[in-house]
């Protein structure tokens, strides 16, 4: 995997760099192997942008003063649509909140919000029909952006419906406002409209009275998926989006604020890429004072992305992307030659009388033996939940934990041991703080320090090297596998799927230190 990096340390590493990054197709400023006429791939963007945000956003202002301040972001916008149209770009997409920022009121947020018809009902080109609405100047602007690059567009913006006061569920002031996603093809018609259903927090927004269930058609990618930031945690729209066969890649706007071990952006847009099978183009905002970072180009097999706590810009990825994403090789029940180490997590899984298990040992057809000693069963809290958890100190082990009716097993080994405490948790249950939602974890983690209160903190940087097998027996098949490795690093699962009645996540050759591998999964009908 490739990680989009800035600031490297000579420009010998920046060549180099460039030419391993020119061998996957992905696009740097002084390079770029984007090549539109290739018949498997096409050319997509993802910004990651620093906005320009209102120094005071409780405050009322009137429509010409949101206009200025989120046209310092427009402008930002259309230097990377020049930018991507160089080098091959057919689809770009933009941030959640880019454009008018956050933190506002229902009142104050207002002026910034442009007048949205339906494009179900009403064809139009607000670039070559500025004049058909009022309050679209947003909308206008975006248009001529996708017109003059010629590229899909995708950006994200608040919008306003007015509304009788006399139709149910008619907000008091006459009027919806809705966190917006907006598509525009390359001729500049807006194609379509997506409106946020899940909101985080969001007291200027009402969610729609139905769910927008919104893909589009392009003409070299096929069809595309539309949803935004929290929505990616529940079953409406996005697995009955995805129902749709003919959905092949989701354009993601983001405002996400990263938490770890367990839900930092990058982690949790590739795992959704790798659970469904899709790729994902993820866009969000730059902000690592607020801890918003993390932006990508995900399919199952691949990665492009960017993630940075300290450079204080925006930052453009452009790389190729497979028109129809592969997913990962050896799932599902793999045949083929299997090796001693993953034939003794089967043996382990399916109970085999030549695989004995007792109190001490993990002893299989004469291998050697598997440390079993029992290890003290502790709790710390982890993403604001109570996981029950076990470590992992040994050079090699076979590790099982239990919460309600969830029990996650490890199996284990080390090339070498280092001075950082591993443990092994799981959390069964109702997730109530910033959003309420039923989970089934199974998690090996690097702890904070030493003492087991440190399991469940926030780390990015660790040493220890892992080969192993992770599984449990989930009561769901919405299973997202999360997986960091030490720099805020990707890593791929060498194999996923279940068997005997258990999901599994397979790993050897890890690039650097273990920081999170996690099997996560949700159970929709118990929020």
């Amino acid at each position: 995997m490739v990680r989009i990096m800035s600031g490297a340390s000579s420009k010998l590493t920046l060549f180099l760099f460039g030419c391993y990054l020119l061998a996957l197709g992905v696009c740097t400023e002084e390079h770029c192997a984007a090549d539109p006429h290739k018949a498997d791939y096409y050319v997509a963007a993802v910004y990651e942008h620093q906005a320009v945000l209102s120094p005071n956003p409780l405050a009322l202002t009137s429509r010409k003063q949101a206009l200025e301040l989120m046209n310092q972001n427009l402008d930002i916008y259309e230097q990377q649509v020049m930018t991507a149209a160089q080098k091959g770009v057919q689809i770009i997409v933009f941030p959640e909140d880019g454009i008018h920022g956050f933190n506002f009121t229902r009142t104050s947020i207002y002026p910034f919000l442009d007048f949205m018809p339906s494009p179900q009902l009403v064809r139009w080109n607000p670039c070559l029909e500025p004049h058909r609405f009022s309050d679209t100047e947003v909308l206008q602007r975006l248009s001529c952006m996708a017109l003059k690059g010629e590229m899909f567009l995708v950006a994200n913006l608040g919008t306003k419906q007015p509304c009788l006061s006399s139709e149910p569920g008619c907000p008091g002031d006459g009027r919806y406002q809705f966190n917006t996603n907006v598509v525009f093809s390359s001729n500049g018609t807006l194609v379509d409209r997506y409106r946020k259903h899940n909101l985080y927090f969001e007291a200027a927004f009402d969610s729609p009275l139905e769910v927008d269930h919104v893909a589009f058609d392009t003409p070299f990618a096929g069809r595309f998926g539309v949803f935004t930031c929290f929505d990616i945690l529940f079953f409406d729209p996005v697995v009955a989006l995805l129902r749709d066969s003919d959905v092949k890649h989701v354009v993601y706007p983001t405002a996400w604020m990263n938490q770890l071990p367990l839900l930092a952006a990058i982690e949790i847009q590739k795992a959704f890429a790798i659970a469904f099978g899709v790729s994902v183009l993820a866009a969000n905002i730059h902000h690592p004072s607020l801890g918003m970072t993390g932006s990508g180009i995900h399919t199952p097999l691949k990665s492009f992305w960017y993630h940075d706590m300290e450079n204080p810009r925006g930052h453009l990825i452009i790389a190729q992307v497979a028109k129809n994403p592969q997913g990962l090789v050896g799932t599902e029940n793999a045949v083929g030659e299997i090796d001693p180490f993953h034939s003794k997590f089967l043996k382990v899984l399916s109970g085999n009388p030549h695989c004995e298990k007792d109190a001490q040992e993990v002893h299989c057809d004469g291998d050697t033996e598997w440390n079993l000693n029992t290890p003290p069963v502790f709790y710390s809290e982890m993403m604001y939940d109570n996981f029950t958890l076990v470590p992992a100190w040994e050079k090699k082990g076979y590790l099982q934990v239990c919460s309600n009716s969830l029990c996650c097993y490890l199996l284990y080994k080390r090339p070498t041991l280092s001075k950082e405490l591993y443990a092994l948790g799981v959390f069964d249950g109702l997730h109530t703080v910033h959003g309420t939602y039923y989970i089934q974890v199974c998690a090996l983690v690097k702890c904070g320090g030493l003492g087991f209160h440190t399991c469940g903190q926030e780390i990015s940087e660790a040493s220890g090297i892992f080969e192993f097998h992770l599984w449990g027996n989930f009561s769901t098949s919405y299973i997202f596998p999360l997986f960091l490795t030490s720099g805020m690093t990707l890593e791929v699962p060498d194999q996923l799927g279940w068997e005997n009645d258990h999901y599994f996540l397979r790993k050897s050759g890890l690039s650097s230190g273990l920081v999170t591998a996690a099997l996560y999964g949700r159970l929709y009908e118990r929020n």
